[in-house]
């Protein structure tokens, strides 16, 4: 079966709505991958100085599937909440984009790059931007017996 490794890391964000005056933000961001909504996801540390322009440079390291690099329906989906400590957690927005629209543009330049994309919340235009690098690693073929072993965590092959 045939895999590739994909390294995210998440920067920060800038200019994020913020909800009250009272209290700072103190963002994460929890990343999925998939084409389904039930995914719940790696996370990031909380930023806890930041408040509206959360800063992280964490890397979260993915192994995919080729066939899920390859086709339009798997998204790298990308929401950010804000940590409350008397309620959950607020939903600040989130940023959807295709893999293999990021696949394309990581191979027309040197298999890596650095992207910034608006945060949307719902339907509605919402302020702030998240920025994040990403690269993708060599195309592997993993022995199927190596992968029933190997089924904990991230990887998705």
């Amino acid at each position: 079966m045939e895999c590739r490794t994909f390294e995210i890391t998440l920067i920060s964000a800038n200019n994020l709505e913020q909800f009250t005056r009272l209290c700072r933000m103190k963002v994460y961001a929890r990343v999925s991958i998939g084409g389904g909504t039930e995914e719940k996801g790696k996370r990031t540390p909380t930023d806890w100085h930041g408040a509206s322009n959360p800063a992280w440079n964490f890397t979260l390291k993915h192994t995919l599937n080729e066939s899920m690099v390859q086709h339009y329906n798997t998204m790298l989906v990308v929401k950010l909440f804000s940590h409350r400590r008397l309620a959950c957690d607020r939903y600040v927005g989130e940023v959807h984009t295709p893999i293999k629209q990021l696949f394309d543009l990581a191979a027309a330049s040197g298999g890596s790059a650095i992207l910034t994309f608006p945060v949307q919340k719902g339907s509605a235009s919402s302020q702030g931007a998240i920025r994040f690098s990403y690269r993708f690693g060599e195309k592997v073929t993993i022995d199927k017996m190596l992968l029933a072993e190997s089924v904990a965590g991230w990887t998705q092959c």
